[in-house]
């Protein structure tokens, strides 16, 4: 019996045998379909020996994602709890899978010390809780280790002050993530938690981990105390604590403090690329830190829709490089504020371009600095060079939410509908709260007649956007989902009331009207109003909002009206776009 069987498509077969070797270099028995006897039948087989397997090793791809074979293989894994996936070429796996961690082997050619395969190799262990026995020693097993950081309590007395306390919960996940020996909860999981009174024996059981780390944030003046308590999650005792009443200056060295005291209370290997990782802060520099972690704030909590959003964050964001001019973090945030404005709202504006580029000359592992040349080299009809950048950005932070939303923006764009699922489904795996992406599934579940997830998507974008709307009233995004939730989920009269209570509060906000032209003539059988909104609301948009009207499956009952289609030739010579190019960028590609 083999420990390991490798599940993959015939286009990455040579992906595959490196692996294979890899695994047997580690110690670890393999099998894959290369090994099938002339004598048997391939499927009963292949049922033999994925019973038989301590782990099933996934290894997603472009093709692997189509495959009916892959597909159920990988599905008797997860039902049996022995699945392990890895995306060779940056693909996201597809539903259900991408809710399950998946490592990285974009661009790896062997090397052991590589994090994507340091990672996989950790979840083997962890999974097989291998037995090792080294050199005049008793056998040892090495077990799973887990553990979920809850967003840390701002008890600062000031709500405003709650930026810099879930900043620090973020830093915190981030950096242990960086520890292939360790499983770290997703962000969006553990702010799941936030603002409750929660029994932590509960909230591992629940999640399945074997550690829990809390703690709280007070911040006066120039000082900051900071509490943190790692709790066995099955006792429900205290493993390690402490207390640290600093300057607000030594923050970046309390932040390396924790993390390096957790891992070592857990006892897990920390590789010494990884604990170089987890050391970088991107600045020294407190201040620009603090405008940084505002500015994230701004951009994740706003109003999508309301240039206002990005132009606060860009503002802030330049106060934090004027500060620190080699925060590429900074710089990176920067540029996709700049480039938004400038694509999306059509402002006479830098792109974000050159911005992208310093953040890429500091650093150039940042995976968000790709995204303003991405959305540059797509609106210049690059569609490869493009392709191109959107691969790199997901090769270095397959989990980054802003990363994931383009990708998925470039598949919507290209007409890849099952392929813009995938990336937003991940988007609101990544942060549950992004309600503007649960309304774009909802689009996406419809065109391709999934009625159960689009009631799902529904539910989902009328709960979060209400959540939204309790922290601020005019948000005009939130307003306009509610209406679109509603409408999919047959109550016309409460959505048409949602949408006249928006366009009263905020009447020009670009996203809320477009999504309402959409709700009208996709869930309201009122083309007449849809027409009118588009109309007005493209008059005035960017070529962003052009190309997706283009594409949109909600229009699909308007396309072939003699008005729709005088709108987009208006919008076309508006732009300066041909026929020509607007077809080619929403024409998915041959390996798509």
């Amino acid at each position: 019996m083999s420990d390991v069987f490798i599940s993959y498509a015939r286009s990455t077969e040579e992906q595959a045998r490196q692996v294979e070797e890899a695994l047997r270099g580690a110690g670890y028995g393999v099998w894959r379909d290369s090994d099938l006897p002339a004598h048997r039948g391939y499927a009963e087989v292949i049922e033999e020996r994925l019973k038989e397997a301590k782990a099933v090793v996934v290894l997603w791809s472009v093709e692997a994602a189509k495959s009916h074979w892959v597909r159920a293989e990988a599905d008797t894994a997860r039902e049996s709890g022995t699945m392990v996936q890895a995306s060779v070429d940056g693909t996201v796996p597809p539903m259900p899978f991408n809710q399950i961690q998946c490592a990285s082997l974009h661009g790896w050619t062997g090397e052991v010390d590589h994090s994507g395969w340091a990672k996989m190799l950790a979840s083997l262990e962890a999974l097989m809780e291998r037995e090792v026995e080294p050199a005049g020693r008793p056998k040892v097993r090495t077990k799973k280790t887990s553990i979920c950081i809850l967003p840390f309590q701002n008890m600062s007395g000031d709500v405003e002050q709650e930026y810099f306390s879930d900043g620090i919960s973020e830093d915190i996940t981030t950096d242990l993530s960086k520890v292939s020996a360790l499983e770290v909860t997703a962000r969006n999981t553990a702010f799941t938690f936030k603002g409750r009174s929660v029994d932590v024996a509960e909230v591992a059981a629940k999640l399945g981990v074997t550690h829990v780390l809390e703690g709280s944030v007070r911040k006066a003046g120039n000082r900051v105390r900071i509490t943190a308590q790692l709790i066995d999650g099955s006792t429900g005792g205290h493993v390690w604590a402490e207390r640290f009443d600093r300057d607000l200056t030594d923050i970046f060295e309390i932040q390396d403090e924790i993390s390096r005291s957790i891992v070592d209370a857990l006892k897990v290997k920390l590789l010494p690329q990884e604990k170089k990782a987890i050391e970088q802060r991107g600045t020294t520099n407190v201040e620009a830190y603090k405008l940084y972690l505002l500015a994230r704030q701004y951009w994740v909590t706003g109003n999508h829709g309301d240039p206002r959003r990005e132009e606060r964050a860009m503002r802030i964001c330049g106060r934090a490089v004027q500060i620190d001019p080699y925060y590429a973090q900074a710089w990176a945030m920067l540029g996709y504020t700049q480039s938004n404005l400038h694509y999306g709202f059509n402002l006479s504006m830098d792109d974000g371009f050159a911005a992208a580029h310093t953040a890429l000359s500091i650093d150039p592992t940042i995976a968000e600095a790709y995204l303003p040349m991405v959305r540059r080299l797509e609106e210049q009809g690059r569609t490869a060079e493009a392709d191109e950048k959107m691969a790199k950005a997901l090769e270095l932070d397959p989990e980054s939410w802003e990363v994931t939303k383009e990708a998925g923006r470039l598949r919507r764009l290209r007409g890849d509908i099952p392929g813009a699922t995938a990336f937003y489904e991940k988007a609101v795996e990544i942060m549950e709260t992004d309600f503007h992406a649960w309304g774009l599934l909802l689009t996406f579940y419809q065109a391709q007649g999934d009625s159960e997830n689009v009631i799902r998507a529904a539910q989902k974008m009328v709960s979060e956007a209400e959540k939204a709307l309790q922290e601020d009233p005019s948000n005009g995004a939130a307003l306009g989902i509610i209406a679109g939730g509603f409408a999919a989920l047959g109550e016309p009269e409460r959505a048409r009331e949602w949408i006249d209570r928006a366009m009263l509060i905020d009447p020009d906000n670009v996203n809320m009207r477009y999504n309402f032209a959409c709700v009208l003539a996709a869930h309201l059988n009122d083309n007449e109003g849809a027409l009118k909104l588009l109309d007005s609301t493209l008059s005035f948009s960017g070529p962003t909002a052009l190309r997706m009207a283009e594409t949109d499956p909600d229009f699909a009952s308007l396309r072939d009206m003699p008005r729709f289609q005088k709108i987009i030739a208006r919008e076309r010579k508006r732009h300066g776009l041909t026929e020509e190019s607007v077809v080619a960028a929403a024409t998915p590609p041959a390996a798509s």
